[in-house]
């Protein structure tokens, strides 16, 4: 059964180039484990994207990515502090604790934008070297965050100063990170390596993957970036994330992100430009309709989250498949995908005015 709808861009198939260049490597035999000429060809690709100190590692699916990132980032009594609305800690289903053994150090976002910030981040880094608390180690952002914003290159600057001051590894959760270099019109390299992020968890499966992503050390020059090289391996064995045939999650990465304009970046540029035209058309109907229809917060990347009555919801979730997100306030998420169309907005939109009356 198809189903069009805006739950997830998890619900969009693969594209098909990502499909063909599964098929291309599926001849003869390579060796496992990641020491296959894939696999280099993937790292080559990685020193372009990241810088030429920049190493990569690939994992099966997004939870796996953070949760192996985050184990060579810590000690076992180190904490990471992140946004309390992070993937990290309401959608891994207690992975990163449970998995990991690690310690998620909860920021509330007083702003409701999903974002950190240095003035949130501060009131946290206390009590270093108190023996009866968790040591604060790591800082974790999403780019672009879970509530479809995007961090700009100065607030990610921002960020990795305060946490480099106290000698705090910085990550980067990149489930979306095309669709925040297509809304910022920066290459990676640009806001995460020379921005001072030392991990990256770079998606692949939202944008068009089959089952694709990869952990990425960035400068694995320095002390702290051998140490993360060195253990990644052995992490990724550890936490089930060590693929025997790992040629075929290279070979889509590879089809994802390389080129002059990686085929992720326009898949990344689609999914946006439709969330874009559908938060247009929903402030154009809010404004007839405050009372049952509001939108508290800017889209910046492929994603719409609308508050709404619980009435008009229903009407749409009859027939639409999306989330609810904050129910305390009646907010719901709208994801674009990157095979998202012109008729799915418009659609969505005639909906949306007939459930209004």
């Amino acid at each position: 059964m198809s189903i069009r709808g805006f739950a997830s861009d998890n619900y969009a198939g693969i594209h098909p180039q990502v499909l063909s260049a599964i098929a291309e490597v599926n001849h003869g035999h390579q060796t496992a484990y990641g020491d296959d000429d894939v696999t280099a060809e993937f790292n080559k690709l990685v020193k372009k994207l990241f810088g030429s100190n920049a190493v990569g590692f690939p994992v099966f699916n997004g939870t796996g990515a953070n949760v192996v990132a985050l184990q060579a980032a810590i000690p076992r009594w180190g904490a990471v502090i992140g946004a309390a609305t992070s993937h990290l800690n309401l959608d891994e289903g207690g992975a990163p604790e449970k998995m990991g053994g690690i310690k998620l150090w909860n920021v509330e976002i007083p702003k409701g934008d999903g974002k950190l910030t240095p003035e949130l981040v501060e009131p946290e880094l206390i009590d270093f070297g108190f023996v009866h608390r968790s040591q604060q180690a790591a800082v974790s952002i999403t780019n672009s965050s879970e509530y479809g914003t995007v961090y700009s290159l100065e607030e990610i600057k921002a960020i990795t100063k305060q946490a480099k001051k106290h000698g705090l590894i910085t990550h980067m959760d990149g489930a979306r990170l095309s669709n925040a270099s297509a809304a910022l019109g920066l290459p990676f390299k640009k806001f995460t390596t020379d921005a001072g992020i030392d991990l990256v968890s770079l998606g692949g499966t939202k944008i068009g993957g089959l089952a694709c992503e990869a952990v990425i050390v960035t400068n694995a020059s320095t002390a702290t970036g051998k140490r993360l090289a060195h253990d990644m391996d052995y992490l990724r064995k550890t936490s089930m994330q060590l693929a025997s045939k790992m040629r075929f999650i290279s070979a889509q990465l590879i089809a994802l992100y390389s080129g002059r304009t990686p085929l992720a970046i326009e898949l990344a540029e689609h999914a946006n430009s439709m969330a874009a035209e559908l938060e247009k058309g929903l402030r154009k109907i809010a404004k007839g309709n405050k009372q049952r229809l509001s939108l508290p917060v800017k889209t910046e990347a492929n994603a719409v989250f609308p508050v709404m009555d619980k009435k008009l919801a229903k009407k749409l979730q009859d027939k639409w498949h999306f989330y609810d997100w904050n129910q305390s306030i009646g907010q719901y998420r709208l994801m674009c995908a990157w095979d998202t169309t012109e008729e799915d907005i418009q659609s969505f939109l005639s909906d949306v005015r007939e459930a209004l009356g």
